[in-house]
């Protein structure tokens, strides 16, 4: 599996401690340093089951400047977000994990590592 992290974040510390206290064999991607692309936020999306507004963190300074909240949230705008989301990887809401069965969770609480473990 893979985590999708930004170390100065408390709840991505947590998970990485969850993964850790598990046993978990996992990899760690600094996604701010190694910003993904358009095609991986897609891919990872469709494991989420969500849209790119889902997993917009719109109160960011940098989601007001764009005006990300004052979006559209269809499937005509979906493009305009994943674009925003891979030039400005601050909007991601974190952390990510990528479970081995193609499944991918976003990991804010301890239930949903310990979902993303179980897979």
């Amino acid at each position: 599996m893979e985590i999708w992290i930004n170390p100065a974040c408390s709840k991505c510390r947590s998970a990485v401690s969850l993964l850790d206290a598990a046993g978990a064999e996992y990899t760690v991607r600094r996604y701010l340093e190694d910003v993904p692309s358009e095609e991986e936020i897609r891919a990872v999306l469709d494991r989420l089951g969500l849209q790119p507004w889902d997993i917009t963190r719109t109160r960011e300074a940098a989601a007001k400047e764009l005006g990300a909240g004052e979006w559209p949230r269809d499937a005509g705008t979906r493009d305009r977000w994943i674009a925003a989301l891979a030039a400005h990887p601050g909007l991601i809401q974190r952390p990510i994990i990528t479970a081995d069965d193609g499944t991918a969770v976003v990991a804010r609480t301890e239930e949903a590592v310990r979902d993303a473990l179980s897979r």
